[in-house]
């Protein structure tokens, strides 16, 4: 079992295995984003092994994310050989749903249990500019892949923004209970410098959204937990559950139970920190040898920090961005 500091026990590892994305949301990267070079990502082995000693040390939920995953080629390769792991319980994926018409049913056959899908408006126009290219018909088409291939469940994820798509609340949560599906509203995180957007402008808080949603809603409080950060809320007879995950007003940390691996192998054991352990170092230098990966990983638990503080007023104190974090 992996234990930090504070006797928290880490049970959730957070897989990101690129950088790169078709699409350039506002909130997680500038719009001339410059990307890692491939030669610094870990490779889909490497992945493998890392995400395999994690479960061997006690982990049973791992998360691939990015960037876009679904990008990442080969990558059916990773959930495969981590779906055959006995050990994990719970093998999820984040993605802005784009390429799922083509992975949904190999990702569901390949043991993934549980797919999150970025969906921060339900408008056109407005879903072209707030990732700056994209086309929202392609989202839908990958939520209806997903439906079909029958997943346990499938949750909708929406960063909200003031002025930018906070009048929405109201139809996402209508949308997620015609559909059958989960959502979970998030407040922006403030990694890296991503231009012109103001972020202090366009916070808006889980209590105003929690708010918008009483005026149409009864959100009746939940223990249910996905293991991630996300507080859960029930609406009477419906089976969708609304969630919010909230850095800023009400964060997680003294309950977190997460780390996460970015796509060049930095182990982070804080969203909101600097601190970290180069895994790819140790696999490069100690090649097939898990037991130096494993004392690599037991060991920079004692780096887990009690928590982060994100401060709106601020200039970001984390320049990664969130799509080399992984979202």
């Amino acid at each position: 079992m992996l234990t930090d500091p504070f006797q928290r026990h880490v049970t959730y590892l957070r897989i990101s295995v690129t950088d790169r994305c078709d699409l350039r949301c506002v909130y997680c990267m500038s719009e001339n984003m410059k990307f890692l070079p491939r030669a610094s990502l870990l490779t889909l082995e490497e992945i493998v092994q890392i995400g395999r000693c994690f479960v061997e040390l006690g982990v049973h939920k791992i998360r691939i994310t990015g960037g876009e995953p679904l990008h990442r080629r080969d990558i059916l390769k990773v959930f495969r050989e981590l779906g055959e792991l006995e050990a994990l319980r719970d093998l999820t994926v984040t993605t802005n749903g784009t390429q799922l018409p083509r992975f949904a049913d190999e990702l569901r056959s390949a043991g993934v249990t549980r797919v999150n899908i970025s969906l921060d408006t339900l408008r056109a126009e407005r879903f072209q500019a707030l990732t700056r290219n994209g086309r929202i018909e392609r989202v839908l088409e990958g939520l209806d892949a997903a439906q079909r291939a029958g997943f346990d469940r499938i949750k909708l994820n929406a960063v909200i923004l003031k002025n930018r798509n906070h009048d929405e609340v109201v139809d996402l949560v209508t949308f997620a209970i015609e559909r059958g599906v989960d959502i979970s509203f998030i407040e922006e995180m403030p990694l890296g410098t991503v231009g012109d957007h103001d972020r202090a402008e366009c916070y808006y808080s889980s209590e105003q959204i929690r708010a918008d949603l009483a005026e149409h809603y009864e959100l009746q409080p939940t223990a249910v937990s996905s293991g991630g950060p996300s507080r859960y809320y029930r609406i009477p007879g419906v089976e969708s559950r609304i969630g919010f995950i909230s850095p800023h007003s009400h964060n997680f940390c003294d309950s977190c139970n997460r780390v996460r691996l970015t796509s060049e192998g930095r182990l982070l054991l804080c969203l909101g920190q600097e601190h970290s352990a180069d895994l790819r170092h140790v696999v490069r230098a100690n090649p097939g040898d898990d037991d130096a990966l494993k004392q690599a990983i037991v060991a920079a638990m004692a780096l887990k920090p009690k928590g982060h503080e994100f401060d709106l007023n601020e200039q970001p104190v984390i320049f990664r961005h969130m799509n080399h974090t992984g979202g």
